[in-house]
């Protein structure tokens, strides 16, 4: 039979519609026509390419078109991989209370009954936790372009060649720094900067000093660079702010855990003019970027035009609240990022050692391993962690059943093997991964 042939059996929307629209009574029927006349004009030019061998019937088609407009695209999903900030699932997994449903005071003072701001929402928060205050934009790329274009355009920015670093999805320092107007002013070599190259730079274009933190790499062996106390001795010294990009945006002591990130306050109370981190990371919040520090600063930065175009919205202020009065309280169980930076291995070990218990059918085996933070944070640092380890003949094949469950159960493969890391997985969590690996069994 010929494609033209095969055009001319196709059905019409009307039969297409009248065939499926007994299993979607709650569909609107325009929906349900647009479509089948979507799928018939890629059935009918499919068929004219020689495209359409072996295609499901129409029908079943539409049908499963519009199953998929009713399925939520962002969707819950369950962290088996052992990295904590997965930026593919969203990086931190925010402390929601969902107590914030209608209306809200965003900008509005509920004490005076006026138009307010909606920094104060979190600007004391960040004063106990910072002893400085701060306001807060979608995410600390668009805080890094706004403390450059506000302090900066026009003028010279000096920065180590050593720390003009690319981040996940292409954002580099150069590039934002260009957008932002700012005139980049690199100085030393890429493994050793040292006091007298930032000295021999300013000069009557200078604005800023700017200091960043490699948070998804290190440099080491012969290596040098100034301490941020003499960067600000020198600034102060000139009559220039300094500015440290800290990226992950540590505000509470994780040595204990192993891990070696600088804290935000510490950054400030060496001298840092400004400081801006994400929220997202190692904070445990939501995508944010947060600046603080001198309030004139601060209060200049505020006033740029961009900052209403950046700013964060309620949902974002809502969590971001929330996570910095646990941090404040300490609270840190309650927010599951650090939680899991903290749990100790053998933790995770009874926890898998209960799980494989609960599915006695499944092939498999527990093991030393180790957890990783990721999100662009902590590079060359691991925490230790036992993982269980599937057995199969076809790891592709087991880790896709995993995914494709409901909920999706997100693994990772190693050693040709699928492995769970429950680390990441919430204790909530662990009924439904056990329906899936049963599934498995």
């Amino acid at each position: 039979m010929t494609g033209r042939d095969e055009l001319r059996k196709l059905p019409s929307v009307n039969e297409l519609v009248s065939g499926v629209a007994a299993r979607f009574e709650n569909i609107p029927h325009k929906v349900l026509v647009e479509e089948a006349r979507r799928l018939l004009a890629l059935l009918r030019t499919a068929l004219r390419t020689g495209e359409a061998a072996g295609v499901e019937a129409i029908d079943t088609q539409v049908q499963k078109a519009v199953k998929a407009i009713l399925q939520p695209s962002l969707r819950r999903v369950i962290n088996a991989t052992g990295v904590i900030l997965h930026t593919n699932l969203g990086r931190a997994p925010v402390p929601l209370d969902n107590s914030l449903q209608g209306y809200s005071n965003l900008e509005y003072n509920l004490r005076t009954g006026r138009r307010g701001k909606r920094d104060v929402h979190v600007e004391a928060l960040l004063e106990r936790l910072l002893g400085r205050g701060g306001i807060v934009v979608n995410n600390n790329a668009a805080a890094v372009y706004l403390v450059l274009n506000e302090l900066a355009a026009g003028s010279e920015v000096i920065v180590s060649r050593g720390e003009l670093i690319e981040i996940g999805d292409g954002f580099r320092i150069p590039d934002i720094m260009a957008r932002s107007g700012a005139i980049l002013r690199e100085v030393g070599t890429t493994n050793r900067t040292r006091m007298e190259d930032y000295r021999a730079a300013i000069n009557e274009r200078t604005r800023l000093l700017m200091r960043v933190h490699r948070s998804n790499f290190r440099i080491e062996g012969f290596t040098a660079s100034p301490s941020l106390n003499e960067l600000a001795r020198l600034a102060e010294e000139r009559g220039l702010p300094v500015y440290e990009d800290l990226g992950s945006g540590c505000l509470v002591d994780l040595s204990p855990y192993g891990i070696d990130e600088p804290l935000a306050r510490a950054s400030l109370d060496a001298g840092a003019s400004l400081v801006s981190f994400s929220g997202d990371k190692l904070l445990g919040g939501p995508q944010a970027g947060i600046i603080a520090g001198r309030p004139e600063l601060v209060q200049r930065i505020r006033k740029n035009p961009m900052f209403r175009a950046l700013r964060a919205g309620k949902l974002t202020y809502a969590a971001l609240e929330r996570t910095l009065r646990l941090v404040l309280l300490e609270r840190f169980e309650e927010i599951p990022t650090l939680r899991m930076i903290r749990l100790p291995a053998s933790a995770v070990r009874l926890r898998a050692e209960r799980l494989m218990a609960a599915v006695p059918g499944l092939a498999a085996e527990l093991k030393p391993g180790v957890s990783v933070i990721g999100g662009g944070s902590t590079p060359q640092q691991s925490i230790p962690t036992y993982l269980i380890a599937l057995s199969s003949q076809k790891a592709v094949d087991l880790e896709r059943a995993l995914r494709l469950n409901s909920p999706p159960v997100i693994s990772r493969i190693e050693d040709d093997r699928v492995v769970l890391d429950l680390r990441t997985v919430e204790p909530a969590e662990e009924p439904e991964l056990e329906r899936a690996l049963q599934a498995l069994s």
